[in-house]
């Protein structure tokens, strides 16, 4: 069970690294606090089994070409340290690994020390309970998860060779590194970046991505205001073609992601003018002397135009540390990308920030899969599946203060999951972007939106498809129902993601979906929606022959359970054989499929059925393969599971595409279902359902049930 973090009184859920639920299922559980503890009893410092000091540890794709020393901090120097006089933004000073994206991120988490000290808990150090072990808290995709390393880092002449500290005896930032490669899988799949995705991990919060080239003409005040609310910021250079990393005559690094650690409207005052100058203070993660040049840098002509007390207000300080200012005129010249992290509201819950500001997010999140042949339905060109594609509903009431437009701001993020820890199979991000649709009447739409509307009704706004692990976008909308779609831009790809939407103001926001559940066919023809998706019902007919297939069977029936006219799974099996033998091309109706008949049909739990029960089994059973044939479009065998929820609901089934990706997961390969497994398929549905609705006659939606009706109903179906 994940342990619980408190943010001004409002618990937060944490969940250990390899724990059930963190989504590092396969990876050994590793509880800091017993670890260290069985380190301590034991005399041993802790050697990390699940992120062993190996190459393949740094490398994933190639060996390395020269040897590296695992060596701990006391072994590099005589007084190591977690933190040398607090934990600072000069802390981070980049090693040889290309991530200076993540150490962008890491210099802005220093400016904030409630969200830092999420991040880097500081019950831990090198003083009387250590034992080689330290832990990190990093948010992924919806969860927070604590992640334990020891404390054996790569080195060379008995220096560190990644992400360090100025001063040699401070570990803390090392550490923070290792933790999150370890999160990823190798220090290599950190190599290139953006900084929003770490200060995502590190906070939770949503990040919207800008083209300065393209900017809005209020940037300043959005910089300026995101920095008011502890926004964390990054830019960027766009990179020379031939150097990856290339120094300017301006002192400014092409290819290169820098820091914002703060945003200012300086007073400046002459003899001829007074007045405000707005201003940047950009860090460079490298640390040294490699600053900007120009106007407003270190020792520069401009700031003898700034009071004395405004300089010491600034905190102005002229070292070769990477920090330095610039106009934000200049910052428009020079940087290509932005990206500014907003805080979500948990991360803004914390003092000191309220003091700050009052004002917070409201926000939803929603996790959910493309699966091929079930979810993953592609883009908007794809219009026979994008409907397929997974549907949120959200409702916007209340416009922005101060809005004079009357309009709603919607910050809509749709990220993908686990893209760095699957570059060691050589896969890549996703192409994934989503649209937005206006819902005029909403109440009166069928659920799921159905192919046909789409065929009707263009996107009210969309985002680009990009192959990042975010797609962002702010947009300013009027108050209603809007339904966002999340789709990769090409059907039928594998991924998980996770979609969140940020408001002004208080929003309402669902999985836009039908109920799960059982239907009458006769009612359903009563009230037929969209043909295009809602099947017509498939009925039985009773001519004569079928009466004259029934009374085979039950003649069989008779011969096989002998005088007490009741059977068992292994005399079902021969029984369904014989009957449906003619019709599929199969030699025997598996025991599998006979067991869940059985379960499905034995009321007194005696494990046969009797006439009664065999022959209203009889009527599904024939039902099911009507319906199996009607969607067995070739007469291959097989029906394509992009069809399920189409068969499904002919045979009086309702279920979402969570109850729908299920199932395509567990009956389906390859995109098809044959006969036996669909047989499976529908008799484990109707069995589970009908479990549930005995258990809630008012029909809440809600049931409760002990752990041994729990385990004796999932065991016997």
């Amino acid at each position: 069970m994940p342990y619980q973090l408190t943010s001004q009184g409002r618990p937060i859920e944490v969940y250990l690294f390899g724990e059930r639920g963190s989504g590092l299922q396969g990876k050994q559980i590793q509880d800091f606090s017993k670890l260290r503890k069985q380190c301590i009893a034991e005399g041993t410092l802790f050697e990390d089994p699940e992120f062993p000091a190996c190459d393949s540890t740094i490398f994933f794709s190639r060996t390395p070409s020269r040897s590296f020393d695992w060596k701990r901090p006391h072994e590099l120097t005589n007084d190591p340290k977690l933190f040398h006089e607090g934990a600072t933004r000069f802390d981070v000073v980049q090693g040889e690994l290309g991530d200076c994206w993540l150490l962008a991120a890491v210099a802005n988490l220093t400016l904030n020390q409630t969200l830092f000290y999420r991040v880097v808990p500081d019950d831990q150090g090198f003083d009387d309970n250590y034992a080689g072990i330290f832990h990190f808290r990093f948010w992924q995709y919806g969860r927070w998860i604590d992640v334990v390393v020891d404390d054996r880092l790569p080195s060379m002449n008995n220096r560190l060779l990644f992400m360090h500290s100025k001063e040699q005896n401070e570990f803390w930032s090392a550490l923070l590194e290792k933790a999150y490669a370890k999160l990823h899988g190798s220090y290599e799949a950190l190599k290139g970046g953006t900084t929003c995705e770490a200060m995502e991990d590190f906070t939770g919060g949503v990040t919207e991505f800008f083209e300065v080239q393209k900017a809005p003409d209020n940037l300043f005040n959005i910089m300026l205001k995101g920095y008011e609310r502890w926004s964390l910021m990054g830019c960027a250079i766009e990179p020379d073609n031939d150097v990856t990393e290339m120094e300017q005559d301006n002192g400014l690094i092409k290819g290169h992601a820098y820091s914002i650690t703060a945003v200012r409207l300086v007073e400046v005052s002459t003899p001829r003018v007074k007045g405000k100058v707005p201003l940047i203070r950009i860090r460079n993660p490298w640390g040294n002397e490699c600053e900007w040049k120009g106007a407003w840098s270190d020792r520069s002509p401009e700031w003898t135009l700034v009071s004395e007390n405004e300089r010491k207000e600034l905190g102005l300080t002229f070292d070769h540390d990477g920090e330095f200012w610039m106009s934000f005129k200049d910052f428009l010249m020079n940087f290509n990308r932005l990206e500014v992290c907003n805080l979500n509201p948990d991360s803004l819950d914390d003092e000191p920030l309220t003091k700050v500001s009052k004002k917070k997010w409201n926000m939803h999140v929603f996790e959910s899969s493309w699966i091929p042949g079930c979810t993953a339905g592609g883009c908007r060109n794809y219009l026979d599946t994008f409907w397929m594609n997974p549907q949120y509903r959200v409702t916007i009431e209340d416009v922005d203060e101060d809005d004079d437009d009357d309009l709603c701001t919607m910050i809509v993020g749709l990220m993908q999951k686990y893209h760095r820890s699957k570059r060691k199979l050589g896969q890549d991000c996703l192409t994934i972007g989503f649209a937005i649709y206006a819902l005029n009447d909403p109440d009166n739409l069928p659920k799921p939106l159905p192919k046909e509307f789409f065929r009707y009704n263009v996107s009210k706004t969309k985002s680009s498809f990009i192959n990042l692990r975010e797609v962002s976008c702010r947009f300013k909308l009027p108050p209603g129902s809007y339904c966002i779609i999340p789709s990769t831009f090409d059907p039928k790809q594998r991924g998980e993601f996770v979609l969140r939407v940020f408001t002004e103001k208080e929003n309402k926001m669902s999985e836009y979906d039908e109920d799960v559940g059982l239907k009458n066919p006769e009612e359903e023809q009563q009230n037929p929606i969209d043909p295009s998706v809602k099947s017509a019902p498939v009925q039985v007919e009773q001519n004569e022959v079928e009466k004259n297939k029934e009374q085979q069977v039950k003649d069989f029936f008779a011969s096989v359970s002998g005088s007490d006219l009741e059977v068992d799974c292994y005399e079902l099996q021969t029984i369904l054989s014989f009957a449906l033998r003619q019709e599929f091309d199969i030699d025997e109706i598996s025991l599998d499929v006979c067991r869940s008949i059985i379960a499905m049909m034995d009321i007194d739990r005696s494990g046969k059925l009797k006439l009664e029960e065999f022959l209203k089994l009889w009527v599904d059973v024939r039902m099911w393969k009507n319906v199996f044939k009607k969607y067995d479009r070739d007469d291959s065998g097989f029906l394509n599971t992009m069809e399920l929820r189409m068969a499904l609901n002919s045979a009086g089934y309702r279920v979402n595409s969570n109850i729908l990706r299920t199932l395509v997961l567990r009956y389906g390969k390859k995109e098809q279902m044959g006969f036996e497994d669909f047989l499976m398929c529908t008799i484990k549905l109707k069995g589970m359902i009908e479990t549930f609705l005995e258990k809630d006659p008012r029909k809440t939606g809600h049931v409760n049930f002990t752990l041994e009706e729990w385990v004796e109903k999932t065991m016997y179906s």
